[in-house]
C-alpha cells in the first residue's frame, strides 16, 4: 500500500512530469477541505492528440497563430492541476496545495467556486468521445493518490459543477469503469452516473 510520502512531495505528485503554470494562486481558505476531484477533457486543436498544445496553453506559451481554432481562445489563461494524455502519461502544472484555474463559475456539494477547494484533472480527449483504458488506469491511480493527501469525498465532471455551461468530459466518459477501478462508494459520484441500487 502506497503512503502519502511515497506519492507526494508537498503538493507535487512524484509520478508526474512537472511543468509549472503561472495560472494559479493560493487557495482562499487554507482551512477548507480539498474534498472534490473534477474531471475535464481537452484536446488542442479539438480532436487532435499529442500536439503539445495543451501543455503550451497551460503555461501561456501557445502560439495563437499556429492553428485557426486558437484564435477563438486567444489570450485565455487557464490551468489544471493534472493532464493525462492518451497513453496514460501524467503531467502536473499546479501544486495541489494551491488553486488551479480549471472550473470557472461553478457550484457543487453546496459550495460555489469549485476552484477554491478541488483538484482539477484534464483528460486528453474530445468532449463526448471515448477515452483510452490507459487513461482510466492512470486516472484511478491518481485519484487514489490524491485521496492519500486530501479528504476526498466527491468526484464529478466539469459538466456536473457547471451544468449548461460545460459538457465535458461528456457522454463518452465511462463513470462506471472509474467507480469500479476506484472501489469508492457510489455516494462519491454524481447522482446521474451512480449505478442503480
Amino acid at each position: 500500500m502506497k503512503t502519502s510520502a511515497e506519492a507526494w512531495d508537498g503538493g507535487w505528485h512524484r509520478g508526474a512530469q512537472h511543468l509549472a503554470s503561472p495560472n494559479q494562486g493560493p487557495r482562499p481558505d487554507a482551512n477548507a477541505p480539498v474534498d472534490l476531484i473534477v474531471v475535464h477533457s481537452i484536446s488542442l486543436p479539438p480532436g487532435q492528440f499529442g500536439t503539445g498544445a495543451v501543455q503550451q496553453l497551460f503555461t501561456n506559451t501557445l502560439d495563437w497563430d499556429a492553428h485557426p481554432y486558437f484564435q477563438s481562445i486567444r489570450g485565455l489563461q487557464v490551468s489544471a492541476h493534472f493532464f493525462i494524455d492518451r497513453a496514460g502519461g501524467l503531467w502536473q502544472f499546479v501544486d495541489c496545495d494551491r488553486r488551479a484555474w480549471h472550473a470557472g463559475q461553478s457550484h457543487y456539494r453546496g459550495r460555489d467556486q469549485c476552484n477554491d477547494d478541488s483538484v482539477g484533472i484534464e483528460l486528453e480527449g474530445l468532449e463526448g468521445d471515448r477515452f483510452e483504458p490507459e487513461q482510466y488506469a492512470a486516472l484511478a491511480a491518481l485519484c487514489q493518490d490524491i485521496a492519500l493527501r486530501y479528504p476526498v469525498r466527491h468526484i464529478a465532471g466539469h459538466e456536473h459543477i457547471a451544468p449548461g455551461r460545460k459538457h465535458d468530459p461528456g457522454a463518452g466518459f465511462d463513470w462506471r469503469t472509474l467507480q469500479r477501478l476506484l472501489g469508492w462508494p457510489a455516494g462519491y459520484f454524481p447522482l446521474d452516473v451512480q449505478p442503480p441500487a
